[in-house]
């Protein structure tokens, strides 16, 4: 139930970066590509780039929560993922680099982390 959670509060943000895609498409009265506004390519990125890592991220927790695994060291994966995808979607926008840095290497630690942990358990339970 740890990985539904994170799930849930996960979807409100894709949800938000939808809003924020929508808002501008209407704004600059656009309905399909970005019609060269750069404000409206950085929200589409956004919004793109949280659906690229989202799913196996979230696949990825729900998976080792299935192991049985700690549910601090889950909690700890999902509150991590969070934290960075609502730090990267909120710094494209502002073109704030480090904050975007940031937020995608706290999404590369969970998938690095569990990416090892995965193939750690896997190969111990052969």
């Amino acid at each position: 139930m740890i990985s539904l959670f994170y799930t849930g509060w996960l979807l409100l943000l894709v949800l938000w970066l939808s809003i924020q895609v929508i808002r501008l498409r209407r704004l600059h009265q656009i309905a399909i590509g970005d019609g060269g506004y750069q404000d409206l390519q950085l929200a589409i990125r956004a919004h793109a780039n949280a659906l690229e890592y989202l799913p196996l991220a979230l696949l990825l927790i729900f998976m080792l929560e299935q192991q049985q695994l700690s549910p601090w060291f889950i909690h700890a994966m999902g509150l991590t993922l969070l934290v960075g995808r609502i730090v990267h979607a909120t710094a494209i926008p502002r073109r704030n680099l480090r904050l975007r840095v940031m937020g995608m290497a706290m999404t590369f630690l969970v998938l690095l982390a569990g990416a090892i942990l995965a193939i750690t358990l896997a190969l111990s339970r052969l």
